[in-house]
């Protein structure tokens, strides 16, 4: 029978899976092979993850654009509107001295 920590999956005592420790490298004296396997994992995990952070970014990015297009478009067309108003309140300005000139005129 194999010696629990020799390559057995399982913890014959508890059943369990071992699992990794963290380590400090600046507490801890590692050797440089140690340290090299460190890195070489660090960098493989992260180049892993890095398309879905990019892609991620990406899509934030155009969320954030989208959102800066949508409010600069509404200022726009609630401007266009606020001008739109304007013009027919002056219009509706002379409509009603008009109509008080011809009424005092009659």
């Amino acid at each position: 029978m194999a010696a629990s920590g020799a390559g057995d999956p399982l913890d014959a005592k508890r059943g369990e899976a071992p699992f990794a420790q963290r380590i400090d490298p600046t507490r801890e004296k590692l050797t440089p092979e140690q340290l090299y396997s460190m890195r070489r994992t660090q960098l493989a995990q992260w180049q892993k993850v890095l398309p879905q952070r990019r892609t991620r970014n990406i899509v934030t990015g155009l969320g954030i654009g989208a959102l800066v297009l949508a409010i600069y478009g509404y200022t726009f067309y609630s401007i266009s509107q606020e001008r739109f108003l304007d013009e027919l309140e002056d219009e509706a300005k002379a409509a009603r001295a008009r109509a008080l000139a011809r009424a005092s005129g009659s």
